[in-house]
């Protein structure tokens, strides 16, 4: 399995979904998606991009760990929590801005991405973040 369109009418991608399906390349979410659980994506390590719905409010933790090969991914305003190691370990991703409306980041939630520049975009600077959140990333910038 290299490709797969979630169909329109499914509202949430629950735990485990697609772990581990490593030969994954690319994936198509339908719009009404407002919730990626716990190790959905884990480990599909030929994931090179994915586009998340903009219903979207939380990712899980886990997630997206293991996605080595993910390049690109852009987080939607509608989120509000990124769950520990969610992007754990995604080695080729090299910048992601995260939205004002984001207030809580997982511990590790972007370990291990050494190539990853952050962008932080909360003028309020209230967003909980967890400890080594950022560890090994490139570049962490806040904006006000």
């Amino acid at each position: 399995l290299t490709s797969i369109n979630i169909p329109e009418g499914v509202t949430n991608i629950g735990a485990s979904a697609f772990w581990g399906c490593s030969s994954l390349t690319s994936i198509k979410i339908p719009d009404g998606v407002t919730s990626i659980g716990k190790w959905a994506f884990r480990g599909c390590s030929s994931l090179t991009s994915i586009k998340i719905p903009d219903g979207v409010t939380s990712i899980g933790y886990n997630a997206f760990e293991g996605c080595e090969s993910l390049t690109s991914i852009k987080i939607p305003d509608g989120v509000t929590s990124i769950g520990s190691y969610a992007f754990r370990g995604c080695s080729s991703l090299t910048s992601i801005k995260i939205p004002d409306g984001v207030t809580s980041i997982g511990y590790n939630a972007f370990e291990g991405c050494n190539n990853l520049e952050i962008v932080i975009d909360n003028s309020e600077n209230n967003v909980e973040v967890g400890e080594l959140a950022f560890e090994g990333c490139k570049s962490v910038k806040w904006l006000k």
